[in-house]
């Protein structure tokens, strides 16, 4: 039988982020070959997370970066099940490294299958599922390209936000990172009003009229109070229609043209966790 040494346990450590005593019985297992016992903690990996398939990953961490020349940004969720793991440093970083490189691929599917430290993604969080002994998993993955991408992390990687921009200008960093936040707080379901998808104005009309009608308006009246009632709705729940709440005697839209005359936003990604 092979002597392991605390070196060789460390090594394999640092390689796969397992516990001290599992690096070591990998090792006892394999007999000391290295990368048979990377094998044997993988598979214990995959193990653990066949049995917790079926387990909810809500908590975790959002993570949104953005290329050296800020004209792309990427929003990953590292999701987990409990926020105890979702707060430990090492997960943290993990979600980091995953972000960074994201930023290099257009879709969850590429991503995953990514080289990641001699593995792809997917056979990492694997990995990091046998080690954590929690359900790991990708949740989100968006991406924006724009003239100009800004991003905003709130306080506990639970909200992450991107905010595209029509030209990279003076002052165009701050005005994303404000937008960024604006949309971080206020949730907006949609860029404009042409970003409403139908089924939900057809709801918000039909809501409005109920109310009306139990308010005893009369029938012919309905149809032009509730679309004034849309209107208010449009200003609450889109983005650049919305009160900038930094001076809610602007809207978002009117705070980016003070920046410059020509500037607009011209998407955002949102991704919320927990």
């Amino acid at each position: 039988m092979a002597k392991i040494t605390a070196a060789e346990v460390n090594k394999l450590r640092k390689t796969t982020g397992a516990g001290m005593m599992d690096c070591k019985n990998a090792l006892v297992e394999a007999d000391g070959d290295f990368d048979k016992a990377i094998e044997i903690l993988r598979k214990k990996g995959q193990k653990v997370a066949a049995k917790r398939a079926d387990r909810d990953s809500a908590e975790g961490a959002a993570i949104a970066k953005v290329n050296a020349d800020s004209s792309t940004g990427v929003i990953i969720s590292l999701n987990c099940e409990t926020d105890f793991v979702a707060k430990n440093e090492t997960f943290v970083t993990l979600a980091n490294d995953l972000a960074d490189l994201a930023l290099g691929f257009d879709n969850k599917d590429a991503f995953l299958a990514a080289p990641f430290n001699g593995m792809t993604v997917a056979e990492k969080l694997t990995e990091q599922t046998g080690v954590i002994g929690e359900k790991i998993e990708i949740g989100s993955f968006e991406k924006l390209d724009a003239p100009f991408v800004g991003s905003y992390i709130h306080a506990g990687n639970k909200i992450a936000t991107l905010v595209g921009l029509s030209a990279s200008v003076d002052g165009a960093a701050a005005a994303a990172k404000d937008v960024a936040m604006q949309a971080a707080a206020m949730n907006p379901v949609a860029l404009n009003e042409e970003g409403v998808d139908q089924s939900v104005i057809d709801k918000e009309i039909e809501i409005a009229k109920d109310q009306l009608r139990q308010e005893g308006k009369p029938e012919a009246m309905l149809e032009n109070i509730a679309k004034g009632k849309l209107k208010r709705f449009f200003k609450d729940n889109t983005l650049v229609n919305q009160a900038f709440i930094k001076d809610s005697k602007q809207s978002v839209a009117q705070y980016v043209k003070s920046v410059d005359s020509d500037l607009e936003v011209t998407g955002f990604q949102r991704v919320a966790l927990g």
